[in-house]
């Protein structure tokens, strides 16, 4: 039963498309959910460059077509209904050998009335290009559809390898018209308010660290010691795993199987204590007190998190005063651990050390 299994925790969505899917389904598990598109898709339907590289492959006669999207792959067959050439083109593609990378384009093939030939299991252009030089391509016709930036390196080995490819541009990826949201997603990840990130492309990878780098926001460190990176799968991952940080994926490169993973993880992740004849189970903005579930205060918030990094240890109120998210003195540590007692329905697990500090009330083991 995975309802509620996520209570507790904040999860980001960097994803344009299918946001509200993935919001959604995290939101149904117990989730605080946090929106920030990393990246905009630009459709080209009515794009120049899309019709010419349409008439060229009608043209062309191709001996392979690689679709590498499914989204680009039905838009382009949608932008040649427009212009009347639907017909022309998919009789055109049922003539050539279909390449796919992956399941997805395989669906938008199969939604065409086409069949492919062969498609990656790993969803990467690194296996396409590998087989397609395997086969030998001098002398073949290729098309490549694109997904949302030029494939340079692909298709410059598919021609020096003796190959006539023409690039067909279905959409652009380009950083969102407003970078404000995932600005703030930054610093909310390198302030460790955030418990997990998911990604769903590379771009969108690549896009959420260049802004964080612009934004002065250390995600990284935080990557690698607090907040979970959850990627759909290794493409989608490379860029994060290029710079040392730890990732997550699921085995079927799916938004279904990723949301799963998030859910089985994160609760792994939870800190969990046995404190004065009560189970505590950390999160990231709750706690669970013998499965029952208590919201926090960020204030709350922090001070039980720092005591549970030392159960059963004094922690004085200068340091706990350092982890409570505007700092300030003891005063306000006094007034943190009196809600924080509140919240928990009970000042039995915190115990006061008159001049020294506060702690958990830890069991002994048994």
């Amino acid at each position: 039963m995975t309802e509620g299994a996520l209570a507790g925790f904040t999860v980001a969505v960097t994803a344009e498309r299918r946001r509200s899917e993935m919001a959604a389904l995290l939101e149904r598990r117990g989730a605080r959910v946090v929106s920030a598109p990393a990246i905009t898709i630009i459709p080209l339907i009515d794009d120049d460059a899309l019709r010419a590289a349409t008439e060229a492959c009608i043209g062309l006669e191709p001996h392979l077509v690689v679709a590498t999207t499914g989204f680009g792959f039905r838009g382009w067959l949608e932008a040649a209904e427009g212009w009347g050439l639907a017909e022309t083109l998919r009789e055109s593609l049922r003539n050539a050998k279909i390449i796919a990378r992956g399941p997805k384009p395989c669906g938008a093939i199969r939604a065409a009335g086409l069949t492919e030939d062969w498609a990656a299991k790993t969803e990467a252009s690194e296996e396409v290009l590998e087989r397609l030089l395997s086969d030998g391509v001098a002398g073949r016709r290729i098309v490549v559809q694109e997904h949302g930036e030029p494939q340079t390196e692909f298709v410059n080995a598919l021609r020096a390898a003796g190959a006539a490819v023409v690039e067909v541009p279905v959409y652009r990826w380009a950083m969102p018209p407003d970078a404000a949201p995932v600005r703030r997603l930054t610093e909310q990840v390198a302030a460790g308010q955030i418990d997990a990130v998911t990604f769903t492309s590379a771009p969108a990878v690549k896009a959420f660290l260049t802004i964080a780098g612009d934004a002065g926001a250390d995600v990284g460190a935080a990557f690698q010691c607090s907040t979970l990176a959850a990627c759909v799968g290794p493409v989608t991952a490379a860029p994060l795993v290029e710079r040392g940080i730890p990732v997550v994926m699921p085995e079927r490169y799916r938004l279904g199987a990723l949301i799963k993973t998030v859910t089985d993880e994160l609760p792994k992740r939870a800190v969990r204590l046995r404190v004065a004849g009560s189970t505590l189970e950390v999160r990231g903005h709750a706690v669970l007190i013998d499965d029952n579930f208590h919201a926090l205060a960020p204030a709350a918030m922090a001070i039980l998190t720092s005591l549970a990094r030392r159960p059963g240890v004094v922690v004085s109120k200068e340091q706990l005063a350092e982890a409570l998210p505007r700092g300030n003195d003891g005063h306000a540590v006094d007034v943190a651990v009196a809600r924080l007692r509140a919240a928990l329905g009970s000042g039995k697990h915190i115990e006061t050390v008159i001049k020294r500090g506060y702690r958990l009330r830890v069991d002994d083991a048994a």
